[in-house]
């Protein structure tokens, strides 16, 4: 017997399986096409990368050939596989390859047949978008039509560093990506939700199913209101509007009670007509954001006390022809006071004498001056209405009421961290966001469409777990040990950690033999399907 080699698999089998399931490799090729003389097509190559960042190594895609070096290539991507295909000149080539069929386009049809697949409730969308920044120099493609790598507003506080913008849109069942499309890096996000508005219209209008369209303040403004018009859509609204305040006032100062729809929240509802849009506001009162606004009021009154205190200093050194010119002039700085009003308020006259040094007793002063002295005393009943304002927020939707009740309205509006937790994951330090090393925009545009590719697979792994462990009523233990039906997947990964697949010769036959298959890791596997356990060399019976 000769042992020839150990191979790696920890989770990557996982991450295979979902990616055979879904029909990523044929759906890209069936798309793109395959050349004859190919080793590793486009589809594969996609697949690899997807693996590759999946696998949470850390290492970038210039050191693909090293990450599969040690794993069983062909069995996770294709039976002529060889780490050394997925190197960075057919990476580029694949890159290259989905951008010239259209990253937009490639990404939905993908996306929308995996949710098909796996059966993935799409009638609630959420709708958001951030920026990437990008080290180096970034020249513009000649002959292809790309994104503009330039500076912009930075989500990433990073506001030296060139970026590309980034939209998602997500179905709130499993947090699934349905819509990728990257843009200039100086696009505002008002720009993007009008033009993803418009283009949704027709599709929601025209769609056999209902479908609800959710986002954040920026989606609702009076240039996006033709749009919103005709489009079902749940959305904070922007604080900067003054109505906003006056409805939140209201709740405030209403004496009906409000409706209670959670532990933490509580909600009073208006009807009205704004932008042309009949609809309704609901003035939600939240917990988590009471204690937030309780934080935040404090700090801003800490920092007006400095300021103030300093006001006060320089005032003390002023000197004033009269009292009344002393006095009107604390009067003038208290008025800009938010949360203080002056007092222990001391006006005192102050002579002044020709000449220099103490004036003699008899001695008769030329002028009369006058200073003013003051402190700043906190006001807590203004400290407790903005704390209370603070602790309020408006959804608003034209959604009939008979069609989603107000709470409705509310519970999937909270749904919008969905997005928000993609676009974590994908800016994770050891996902593959470090890989953005490429240098022409189309093939930015093209790895971040991956990326986001690599999402959807994980977020129907995760989902399909989830649901399995539901249905069948069954548990994993988490970090402490305590059982929960709603694991991480990238906690399950970490439980799989320490698979192997063993390589063996005997008389020249080559054999396999799986090693560190324990119960608890067989019962993951087995709850992710058929294609899951067939890699892993095990029967789902």
């Amino acid at each position: 017997m000769d042992l020839l080699s150990v191979e790696r698999m920890d989770h990557l089998g996982l991450i295979a399986g979902v990616i055979k399931d879904l029909g990523i490799v044929q759906s890209i090729d069936g798309r793109i096409g395959r050349h004859a003389e190919e080793k590793v097509s486009c589809g594969e190559a996609v697949a690899g990368m997807i693996v590759n960042g999946l696998g949470f190594s850390d290492k970038p895609l210039t050191l693909a050939p090293h990450f599969f070096d040690n794993a069983p290539t062909a069995l996770l991507l294709g039976p002529h596989a060889e780490p050394a295909h997925f190197n960075r000149f057919k990476l580029g080539r694949a890159l290259d390859d989905v951008h010239g069929y259209g990253c937009d386009l490639l990404f939905s049809e993908l996306a929308m047949s995996a949710c098909k697949k796996e059966g993935v409730e799409t009638r609630f969308r959420h709708l958001d978008s951030t920026s990437f920044s990008l080290n180096g120099e970034y020249l513009p493609d000649l002959d292809v039509e790309a994104v503009t790598i330039t500076h912009g507003h930075s989500k990433d506080h990073r506001p030296d560093l060139k970026q590309v913008v980034l939209e998602l849109m997500s179905t709130q069942d499993g947090r699934v990506p349905l819509i990728s499309k990257s843009w200039d890096g100086n696009t505002s996000d008002n720009e993007i939700f009008r033009e993803r508005a418009k283009a949704i219209v027709d599709e929601f209008k025209n769609g056999a199913d209902k479908h609800y369209l959710i986002a954040d303040s920026k989606l609702y403004s009076e240039s996006n209101a033709k749009n919103l018009l005709d489009l079902p859509f749940i959305t904070r609204v922007p604080e900067s509007i003054n109505l906003v305040q006056d409805y939140i006032n209201r709740a405030l100062t209403d004496d009906s009670s409000w409706e209670v729809i959670s532990e933490s929240r509580k909600i009073k509802v208006f009807e009205l007509e704004h932008y042309g849009i009949k609809q309704r506001w609901c003035v939600v009162y939240s917990k988590g954001a009471n204690e937030r606004s309780k934080v935040s009021i404090s700090r801003n009154i800490s920092k007006e006390q400095v300021a103030i205190d300093k006001e006060l200093f320089h005032l003390a050194a002023q000197r004033f022809s009269c009292e009344p010119d002393a006095r009107k002039e604390l009067e003038k700085l208290s008025k800009k006071w938010k949360s203080f009003t002056p007092e222990n308020i001391e006006v005192s006259a102050v002579s002044k004498h020709q000449g220099r040094g103490r004036p003699k007793a008899t001695t008769e002063p030329i002028e009369v001056l006058y200073k003013i002295s003051a402190t700043a005393k906190a006001l807590e009943a203004i400290s407790d209405e903005r704390i209370e304002r603070g602790s309020c927020y408006v959804v608003g939707t034209n959604i009939p009421e008979m069609e989603l009740t107000s709470k409705e309205i509310v519970e999937n509006y909270s749904g919008q961290d969905s997005v928000e937790r993609g676009f974590r994951f994908l800016k994770d330090p050891v996902f593959f966001v470090s890989s953005l090393f490429v240098k022409k925009p189309s093939r930015v545009e093209g790895l971040l469409m991956v990326m986001t590719l690599a999402l959807l697979v994980y977020s129907i792994a995760e989902r399909r777990l989830r649901k399995k462990l539901l249905e069948t009523e069954a548990t994993l233990p988490n970090q402490i040990k305590k059982e929960t039906a709603s694991p991480t997947l990238r906690w399950v990964f970490q439980l799989l950690t320490g698979i192997n697949r063993v390589k063996i010769s005997i008389n020249g036959v080559e054999s396999y033999i799986w090693h560190g298959i324990t119960d608890i890791r067989r019962k993951i596997l087995s709850l992710l399907g058929d294609t899951v356990m067939e890699i892993y060399g095990l029967n789902q019976t």
